[in-house]
């Protein structure tokens, strides 16, 4: 029974060796195969680069993650299944909180660890030098310097370059106040050899300001009144920042005034309330208003603030040939006729007038439809024609100062607003052939009242006449001298 046993044991051992022999693959193939992949690695280096290219694989672009954990040194990300995160805590201005979600930039994949090494979006790296520096790459520096063509910093203890272009969203003139500061920049350009490296802050302030643009245009809405910051000022209007979108404060919103300059209300820097007056959301243009954000229209209630008739105090803006405008408030603004400066007769409002002037008048007329109002400067005072017939009288002496002279005469003013008018035959008793011959505007004369025309408001004076006469007497009639007769007359007929 043994020995049959012991030759079945043997007999089934033969088969299955024909079995395996009869079926086993070509082994030196194989082996080849796997020689040529492994050109001399190890079966650990090749676990080794298989770890490391799935995590440069799981590496790849910005991603969103969940905060897991929180300690003073680190924030432990989760980005769903077993990716996990690691990101500093300096690169966070306020300390995030468990289960907020926030976007990260993977730096490297850590195979020792199985972990992605982070940074925060728009945190500069911390660990950069020559060897690892990339183009778009965000790093911190710190400006130390200014030279011609823009600022000099310091990354890492590498020495670096700014171009002004780069510096801001808005160009500044001087470049000296960003001496100290430090900021994050993006690389734009870097040689290793020649330690040559080139920053733009640029680059992320407008990516942010784009950010900012997106999420601010699902906020406004036209009528609101926003808080902004003017950035240039052109002869058209100016160019307000509203926290991240710019729109164009026209120079007729900038006030209710007119023919002014925005350079007069707004500078650059200065911050403003402004009204959305229009949105375009598909080309993001902003119209603004700076006059609406600020009141009412004053021009609603004029007719019934300035009653025909009512005295009022205004500043002069502007002097033509034609009048003066006046400002009665911001906004408000009506014009002086030149017959309405004075009583007298004015050759140019500026002879009375002048830009800055504070005036007292009288409302003639208002129109607020057209926005347009009219003033009276001489009907805000006395009239001296109402009682000149109590004042001076027909012969009476008085003085005067001539105002001005012309080819027929010269006009002598008595008091303010009370002028006559010397007939060139009446300045001398002699012919005269220019009136500037016997007097010139300025000078003092004495005068004789010879016709007072209340209702023409004219008067007539005499020079020559008040020759020799006390001033408030009337003065004897003069009557011309008759010529002596000639004994013999002149040929031709003609007498002396």
């Amino acid at each position: 029974m043994a020995e049959t046993a012991m030759l079945r044991k043997r007999l089934m051992a033969k088969q299955n060796d024909d079995y395996k022999e009869k079926f086993r693959p070509d082994m030196s193939a194989l082996d080849q195969e796997i020689d040529s992949v492994l050109s001399g690695m190890s079966i650990e280096d090749l676990y080794a680069q298989s770890n490391e290219q799935a995590g440069e694989s799981r590496a790849k672009g910005p991603r969103k993650g969940r905060v897991v954990s929180v300690d003073k040194d680190d924030v432990m990300v989760d980005f769903g299944g077993k990716s996990q995160g690691i990101a500093p805590m300096e690169q966070f201005e306020t300390e995030p909180k468990v289960g907020d979600e926030m976007e990260f930039e993977v730096e490297r994949y850590d195979a020792r660890e199985g972990l992605l090494i982070l940074n925060k979006k728009g945190a500069a790296a911390q660990n950069v030098s020559w060897e690892n520096l990339e183009i778009g790459q965000i790093v911190e520096g710190v400006v130390t310097g200014t030279n011609k063509g823009g600022l000099e910093l310091e990354v890492k203890s590498m020495r670096a370059f700014m171009p002004a272009g780069q510096v801001d969203l808005y160009f500044n003139p001087d470049m000296s106040v960003f001496v100290g500061q430090k900021f994050k920049a993006e690389v734009t350009q870097f040689d290793p050899r020649a330690k040559n490296l080139i920053l733009s802050r640029r680059n992320i302030l407008e990516r942010e300001k784009e950010e900012a643009k997106t999420k601010l245009m699902e906020e406004l809405a036209e009528g609101q009144v926003r808080r902004g910051t003017v950035r240039s000022v052109m002869d058209y209007g100016a160019f307000v920042d509203i926290g991240g979108m710019d729109g164009l404060l026209h120079v007729s919103e900038i006030s209710f005034r007119r023919g002014h300059k925005p350079s007069e209300f707004v500078k650059i820097g200065d911050v403003i309330d402004v009204k959305i007056l229009k949105l375009d959301r598909e080309t993001g243009k902003l119209s603004l208003s700076l006059k609406q954000a600020r009141g009412i229209d004053p021009w609603l209630d004029a007719a019934s603030k300035y009653t025909i008739g009512t005295q009022i105090t205004g500043r002069v803006t502007k002097v033509e040939s034609f009048g003066a405008f006046i400002e009665v408030e911001e906004g408000v603004e009506g014009l002086l006729p030149v017959s309405e400066i004075s009583w007298q007769r004015v050759k140019h409002p500026s002879d009375v007038v002048r830009e800055g002037d504070t005036v007292r008048l009288v409302v003639l007329s208002v129109d607020q439809a057209a926005r347009k109002m009219s003033f009276s400067l001489k009907q805000a005072g006395p009239d001296p024609w109402k009682q000149v017939e109590e004042k001076y009288a027909t012969d009476m002496i008085t003085t005067g100062t001539v105002t001005r002279t012309v080819d027929f005469g010269a006009f002598v003013e008595l008091e303010p607003g009370l002028e006559g008018l010397v007939h060139i035959s009446e300045l001398a008793d002699r012919p005269v052939r220019q009136t500037t011959d016997i007097v010139k505007p300025g000078q003092q004369v004495q005068v004789r009242v010879i016709e007072i025309d209340k209702e023409a408001r004219r008067m007539s004076l005499s020079i020559k006449r008040a020759v020799g006469a006390q001033v408030g007497t009337a003065a004897p009639s003069l009557t011309p001298s008759q010529p002596k007769k000639r004994k013999t007359p002149l040929r031709g007929g003609l007498d002396r």
